[in-house]
């Protein structure tokens, strides 16, 4: 009799074992968890994230390297210890996670026929993020990143080179963009678009700006003449500040710049450079006021201080010095998240036509690229500028390279890395050698790549480190070898 009611107790829980699997998955899957996304908020996330994310890190860390501001404690990365980044240093996790987000995007507009206006926005900022990631690490994983689908979790890094001449690359994504953009024939409207609220005219205008900088910055390595005399040729590019690639922060949270709702103790550490005082103090460019504050011992006075100081070896007082300026803090709501402007196409122009790449005036795009950059900068421009002896084109005794390199830098605070990178392509403007370098007194050339790479990509790591002499931070980029 037991062993009846044995053999009748497991038939009944197998019975209920079955009855529980059967449904398993529609038990189990929340109904209101989303499964996929829409195209237009994954638009929407990649232009917001990537630029509110590089905006504070420009600020914490690319505003250090390009000598905009000083840190005064906390401070190893501004001496150049770059492997131990501190309040910023390390944009490799949130680019890679926007070129993820971009490429599911992209793969979308390629697969759904409803979504193909896609494709031409998400393939040019796939060219951005790849192109700011090269540029800061140089070799880095491209063609096999963002793989893993389809088995692919150890990539191999591609040179930069490749990366921005290379089938698939920077440059023909930006071509192959143009192309989408110009056949797009559907009526599906482009949702989700916080720089240019849907108008595709102006994301061309956006790609052609970015093909001028990213063939100049090529262009000691690669003849790039023909390209750009084309591009220029044609006209479609950024002009107007009405076309600029932008977004203007909001007062307040969620919005915001992270710098104006940070603690006062964390806002204080970052106080002027002495590099961009120098800069700002010969062209008497009133863009100071704008920038930064004066000392809090003497309204009149702004101060900087020389790069990467030793805490634990000076006596710093922050009222000594010049903060950052009210339009990062306070006044936030006026400043923008900037993808590409029109003051950097024309300083770009400028320096093309001064190198005979383009048929066209270098003093004329040079002046209108200063004109762009004080109206972006909220600043009147004063009558004599353009005359005065450190600002004249090619006045007696002036670089106009140097000329025209050192006014697109000191309008590049807000896009912090971009400064330092033009600085380690053409040598302008004169950085100085820091306080108390943890880095022999060199001034670093790339960004090192993250620990993380050595633990979770070891092979790759390993081989990529060997190019670069362990990782090493002084090791120039490709675009950068002289």
């Amino acid at each position: 009799m037991k062993t009846i009611l044995s053999k009748i107790t497991l038939l009944l829980l197998f019975g209920a074992l079955l009855s529980c699997t059967k449904d398993f998955q529609e038990i189990n899957t929340n109904p209101n968890a989303p499964v996929d996304v829409q195209p237009s908020l994954l638009l929407r996330k990649v232009l917001f994230d990537y630029n509110e994310q590089m905006s504070y890190e420009g600020f914490v860390a690319g505003n250090l390297l390009g000598q905009y501001f000083t840190a005064i404690d906390f401070n190893l990365f501004d001496r150049h210890s770059l492997t131990e980044p501190q309040y910023g240093g390390n944009a490799w996790p949130f680019i890679y996670a926007n070129l993820r987000d971009n490429e599911i995007l992209l793969q979308k507009s390629r697969t759904n026929p409803a979504f193909a206006v896609y494709e031409g926005p998400a393939l040019i900022l796939k060219a951005y993020m790849a192109a700011a990631l090269t540029d800061l690490y140089g070799d880095v994983p491209y063609s096999e990143a963002l793989s893993g689908k389809s088995g692919v979790i150890l990539p191999n890094y591609d040179s930069q080179e490749a990366i921005y001449t290379a089938p698939g690359g920077v440059l023909e994504n930006l071509d192959m963009a143009v192309a989408s953009i110009k056949n797009y024939k559907g009526a599906t409207k482009l949702e989700g678009d916080i720089i240019y609220s849907g108008n595709l005219t102006k994301w061309i205008l956006f790609a052609n700006s970015l093909k001028i900088k990213y063939l100049m910055r090529i262009s000691g390595k690669a003849d790039v003449k023909a390209r750009l005399q084309a591009v220029y040729s044609e006209g479609s590019f950024i002009k107007a500040a009405t076309d600029n690639a932008t977004y203007q922060f909001t007062a307040s949270q969620p919005n915001n710049f992270r710098m104006a709702t940070a603690r006062i103790g964390d806002y204080n550490l970052f106080i002027m450079s002495k590099t961009i005082e120098e800069i700002l103090a010969e062209r008497q460019d009133p863009r100071v006021a704008v920038y930064f504050r004066p000392t809090a011992t003497d309204p009149k006075i702004y101060k900087g201080l020389l790069n990467g100081p030793d805490a634990s070896k000076l006596s710093i007082s922050v009222s000594n010095y010049s903060l950052s300026g009210a339009i990062f803090r306070e006044n936030s709501d006026k400043l923008n998240a900037n993808y590409m402007t029109a003051y950097e196409t024309s300083f770009w122009l400028a320096e093309a036509a001064e190198k005979g790449f383009i048929d066209a005036s270098a003093k004329d795009w040079y002046e209108k690229g200063i004109t762009q950059a004080f109206a972006y900068w909220l600043t009147p421009l004063p009558a004599d500028y353009l005359t005065r002896p450190q600002v004249a084109y090619k006045a007696s005794g002036q670089n106009p390279i140097e000329q025209i390199i050192t006014q697109k830098w000191i309008a590049s605070i807000d896009n912090g890395y971009e400064g330092w990178i033009e600085w380690r392509r053409t040598s302008y403007p004169k950085l100085k050698t820091i306080s108390a370098s943890l880095n022999s007194n060199l001034i670093p050339v790339r960004l090192p790549y993250p620990g993380s790479e050595a633990a979770l990509n070891a092979a790759a790591f390993q081989a990529a480190a060997g190019k670069t002499n362990g990782n090493s931070v002084n090791v120039p980029t490709w675009w950068g070898t002289k």
